[in-house]
């Protein structure tokens, strides 16, 4: 009887028209205050995880190999951390604007290259190179959501280059 309504209503066809990602969406719907919770855990996570992989480091044989694994886990966990705040959908368009689609695409890439780069490719050296690429890109891409500021950084390396 459901499925008449919906039909008859042309409510069916609208629900036909969505993507998943708006599914998605609609099914997750959280109030604000269980959003914030979500993502002062999630950040909190991303962050002992970072700190953890640090204190892990010094730690023989294994200890570089866990601070790789935990330090990508962290920044993992405070990139998804956001999506709390705007939601799935809304934080990957934002992700892939134009300003901030380069420093995706290579904080991505470098997250997983470091895992490569230390479990397939063993060479640590090198995991270590994409350890200090994913600091730059993370900072950089979050540096995307203060107007003005990565302008204002630009000018000022152009600045101190003369």
């Amino acid at each position: 009887m459901d499925k008449l309504k919906s039909v008859l209503s042309g409510e069916e066809t609208r629900r036909d028209d969505r993507t998943v990602l708006e599914t998605v969406n609609e099914a997750s719907t959280l109030g604000w205050g269980t959003r914030v919770k979500g993502f002062i855990a999630c950040f909190v996570v991303g962050g002992a995880c970072a700190i953890l992989g640090v204190c892990l480091l010094f730690l023989p044989r294994i200890g570089l190999t866990l601070f790789i694994v935990f330090y990508t886990f962290g920044n993992i966990c405070a990139l998804c951390s956001t999506m709390f705040l705007m939601g799935p959908v809304k934080q990957l368009k934002r992700m892939c604007d134009k300003t901030r689609a380069l420093a995706t695409t290579i904080m991505i890439t470098c997250l997983v290259l470091t895992l490569c780069a230390a479990f397939w490719w063993k060479n640590f050296g090198l995991a270590l190179l994409f350890v200090i690429l994913q600091v730059l890109s993370f900072t950089w891409y979050s540096l995307s959501y203060i107007p003005f500021v990565r302008d204002a950084i630009l000018r000022l390396v152009a600045m101190c280059m003369r």
